[in-house]
């Protein structure tokens, strides 16, 4: 296993509120990688720190073999794209205005807006799904439209690595699966996609790698296969269960045995 983006024995707090002690992860590259757990078990809290939004009081976050802190804010948002729990959009914006906020990374005070700038937002539009909803204004959609455009300006970023907080937010059913598709997606095209997801049975099904946390430590990680069981699903999640293989695609499928 490959990797470019890491923490390694990072202490993460919020004030003097303590999330994680020495925690440690490696990212495999070009894997789909889901982080799961239970409520307030520092899921969201780890990903913030692999995108420099929160700095590890100890410890270190790398990126490419670089402390993350040593990148210019441009540099990195070109490799790592975030999509955060609940984005907020600028009041009255268009769907291919805030798309195009992606290629902010891209531009420098000499360069104006290109044809590579134009085919990538047509191209994120697309691909996500909202090419139709262009010219609406954002506020007008439904919850479920705003996240696959938020989605888009992640895509629209360009960037090899996808890190995306409970990104199937706001999405029925169908829709999940539809971005669920899309990431793994992205990720045979060699992206590095990692994404926070609360449902197991998803994870299992999308991702190459799962993290497993609780209480802010990392409480095993590898493939689906080889860590989702009912041992688990009780000491992470204290679920009762039966794990079955999935009938579509073979993958662990955790069933309640309450």
């Amino acid at each position: 296993m490959t990797t470019l983006l890491s923490a390694q024995d990072v202490t993460l707090r919020y004030g003097d509120r303590v999330v994680s002690t020495r925690l440690a992860v490696d990212i495999p590259t070009g894997a789909f990688t889901a982080i799961v757990g239970p409520n307030a078990c520092g899921k969201s809290t780890l990903l913030r720190a692999l995108v420099r939004l929160l700095r590890p009081t100890e410890g270190r976050i790398s990126f490419d073999g670089r402390d993350i802190g040593s990148y210019q804010s441009k540099a990195l948002a070109r490799q790592i794209g975030f999509l955060p729990q609940e984005p907020v959009a600028p009041e009255d914006i268009k769907v291919r205005q805030l798309v195009a906020r992606g290629r902010f990374p891209h531009q420098t005070l000499l360069s104006s807006w290109s044809p590579a700038d134009e085919t990538a937002v047509a191209d994120a539009l697309r691909v996500a799904g909202v090419a139709d909803l262009a010219d609406r204004p954002v506020r007008e959609l439904s919850g479920g439209q705003r996240q696959r455009v938020w989605v888009a300006l992640v895509l629209a970023q360009d960037t090899s690595h996808l890190l995306l907080d409970e990104p199937t937010s706001f999405l029925d059913i169908t829709h999940q699966y539809q971005l669920l598709s899309l990431l793994a997606g992205l990720r045979d095209e060699g992206r590095t996609v990692v994404a926070v997801l609360h449902d197991i049975n998803q994870a299992s099904r999308y991702a190459d790698h799962l993290i497993a946390m609780k209480d802010g430590a990392v409480v095993t990680e590898g493939p689906p296969s080889a860590v989702v069981d009912s041992v688990l699903m009780k000491q992470v999640f204290e679920l009762p269960s039966v794990v079955v293989p999935d009938p579509v695609t073979g993958t662990p499928m955790v069933v309640p045995a309450l």
